[in-house]
């Protein structure tokens, strides 16, 4: 598959994915989890969620042994994360837009570690 088609559905499943790490992101503030643990339990659900839409459905690739380097790039996304919500939460007391701002940044910067790093022989 090209690269054009692999961005438009990594789109499409990244919004699907978003959407999914944010509300549990959003429901464990809900139930008033510190948002340091509110992100890492989302971010650790989201990430068995996400390597499974995201090696289908994106890169046509089920090997589940890549979970390995899956779940390097997602580590290092959640200390992207977790420094970006720690310094926004000093401009802004409101988590919920931290989590939402550092979610959408991540989308990005994760199909490109994703499709270099994890999927790269697809």
């Amino acid at each position: 598959m090209n690269s054009r088609k692999q961005i438009i559905r990594y789109i499409f499943v990244g919004i699907l994915n978003t959407v999914f790490s944010y509300l549990l992101y959003a429901i464990f503030i809900f139930l008033g989890l510190q948002y340091a643990k509110a992100l890492f339990l989302a971010t650790v659900l989201g990430v068995l969620f996400n390597f499974q839409t995201i090696g289908r459905l994106v890169f046509n690739n089920s090997n589940r042994l890549l979970i390995f380097k899956f779940i390097g790039v997602y580590a290092f996304l959640y200390l992207i994360n977790i420094s970006v919500i720690t310094l926004l939460k000093e401009l802004s007391a409101d988590f919920y837009l931290t989590g939402l701002v550092t979610i959408i940044f991540s989308a990005g910067l994760g199909f490109i570690l994703n499709k270099y790093l994890v999927f790269k022989s697809v």
